[in-house]
């Protein structure tokens, strides 16, 4: 005979839910650990700030023409002889570290640049720059000393 235990028997089960959760922290612990392991190497770019230029920003270089007759002239612009000297102190005053080019139209007087010149320095500009051309075709060689004749011309 068989007699019934008053225990009731209890059959064992597999639980999924806790094993799935120890998979996924397995998972995710396994990841961050790779991820921490690789040195991630790249190009350094830099990129464009969104920062905006000044709207004006001071000039650095102005051009002087002293042309024939006296005629001076500011990046194209004539200005009267009274006028040079404000408009250079007025240059000096908005970037004390501005540069001048001088330069001559070739009926020019020598005097009249060299006043143009005096008037710069004592307006405090100190870089000062002077444009030149090369000797024209009429004109002494460039190896000739100055004053020398031209060179002869070909026989005939």
């Amino acid at each position: 005979m068989q007699v019934t235990s008053p225990i009731p028997k209890k059959h064992a089960r597999i639980e999924i839910i806790p094993l799935i959760d120890i998979m996924f922290f397995l998972l995710a612990s396994f990841m961050m650990v790779s991820l921490s392991q690789t040195h991630m190497k790249g190009i350094k770019v830099a990129l464009p700030s969104a920062t905006v230029p000044p709207p004006n920003p001071p000039k650095d270089f102005v051009s002087v023409r002293v042309g024939a007759g006296d005629v001076v002239s500011f990046d194209g612009r004539v200005v009267s002889q009274d006028q040079v000297m404000p408009m250079l102190f007025q240059l000096h005053a908005a970037n004390p570290n501005i540069k001048v080019s001088i330069s001559a139209e070739g009926m020019a007087l020598h005097g009249d640049v060299i006043t143009v010149l005096d008037e710069v320095r004592r307006a405090g500009i100190q870089k000062v720059g002077y444009q030149i051309r090369a000797a024209t075709p009429g004109g002494p060689g460039p190896g000739a000393p100055p004053g020398a004749p031209p060179p002869p011309g070909p026989p005939h």
